[in-house]
């Protein structure tokens, strides 16, 4: 799947995707015609896509909600991030969000228009009522990203929660 902004294309990726972004990302960039500069596929990021490729195995259909969703600049088809929703919704329609990109490519807005985008998506599916994100309570440019595309302060404790 698919989506489409101004500026980037968001790809939702498969099981067998998911496992060449973080075993063999230079097949991954054949596959899809991309040049890979976001995060480093390193520590806990690695762990976390590598944990994502069973459950995107095992539910394909709802791939969106367990896979990594890679962020390509349509300029140039480079991979300058990604983001995810966390699962599949709760019994009260609640998914979490959440993202990252390269340093490089930070402060140009790219990130506002994949969660807009992304959040826009999932609004429409039938299971979807409600959006989280977590944020560290000094991460500022988080929080203004999830203020500009509509979110609230819905919980403060060790961390901050949002709310679409």
């Amino acid at each position: 799947m698919k989506l489409s902004t101004e500026r980037l294309e968001l790809i939702v990726l498969s099981s067998q995707q998911l496992k060449l972004l973080a075993e063999n990302l230079s097949d991954l960039e054949k596959e899809l015609d991309c040049h890979y500069a976001a995060e480093p596929l390193e520590g806990i990021f690695l762990q976390i896509v590598k944990g994502q490729i069973e459950p995107t195995a095992k539910n394909e259909v709802n791939c969106a909600f367990h896979s990594f969703w890679l962020i390509l600049r349509k300029s140039d088809r480079t991979v300058i991030g990604s983001a995810d929703f966390k699962d599949v919704p709760d019994k009260d329609g609640k998914t979490e969000i959440g993202y990252g990109l390269g340093k490089e490519f930070e402060h140009h807005g790219y990130m506002t228009e994949t969660v807009r985008a992304m959040c826009k998506w999932a609004l429409a599916q039938d299971s979807v009522k409600h959006i989280i994100a977590e944020t560290e309570r000094g991460n500022a440019p988080s929080q203004r990203i999830l203020q500009r595309c509509g979110f609230t302060l819905a919980r403060q404790k060790k961390s901050l929660w949002w709310e679409l």
